[in-house]
């Protein structure tokens, strides 16, 4: 319920400032190269996806601030031979430097809400959910190119995990990940 309230107010907030601001809505979808990196062992990156909406509001003629709500499918092969797929409602919200040529520097905080969680090892599945936290925060720098006259672009970012996605303290684990997204931004000028 928590996460929940989280993603209304966020929303709330993204529908806010598209009313006060020149406002672009997009659809975008990708590759994710996700590791789950613990103190205590070494893991393989998982190659999944991402699909969402993405909002681009021009605060000023080079800056722009990008809200995002994206479902994205992240994990690793841990050392155990098991793989762990989490599945993440993320909500990034990056602020953008463009330049007059379509390219875009961007950062900004990310939150994921955490929708499943399972661990598949010999091919038994099991529910991990109730040993992690709920939300995860991470911080996502990235750079990205829109074609200006259409609209297409793709980006780039590493999400740094910030927080210990473990409800035990005992082990931290922080979810990292490249992704690379292409996306379409409707009446874009």
């Amino acid at each position: 319920m928590k996460n929940f309230l989280i993603a209304i107010l966020l929303t709330g907030l993204v529908i806010n400032l598209a009313q006060a601001q020149n406002f672009n809505l997009g659809v975008k979808g990708g590759l994710n190269v996700y590791n789950i990196t613990t103190d205590n062992a070494d893991n393989n990156p998982l190659t999944n996806f991402h699909i969402g909406l993405l909002g681009h509001i021009h605060l000023a003629r080079q800056l722009a601030i990008q809200p995002e709500l994206v479902y994205s499918t992240q994990g690793a092969k841990v050392q155990s031979g098991a793989e762990v797929k989490l599945g993440y409602l993320n909500i990034p919200v990056l602020f953008q430097y463009m330049f007059d040529n379509g390219f875009r520097l961007q950062l900004g905080p990310q939150i994921g809400l955490l929708t499943r969680a399972r661990s598949t090892l010999n091919g038994a599945k099991t529910d991990i959910k109730n040993n992690l936290k709920g939300v995860d925060v991470s911080l996502s720098p990235g750079v990205g190119y829109v074609h200006p006259s259409s609209g297409f672009g793709v980006d780039l970012r590493y999400n740094f995990g910030l927080s210990n996605i473990n409800k035990s303290e005992a082990v931290v684990s922080k979810n990292n990940g490249l992704q690379l997204g292409v996306f379409y931004l409707f009446d874009h000028q």
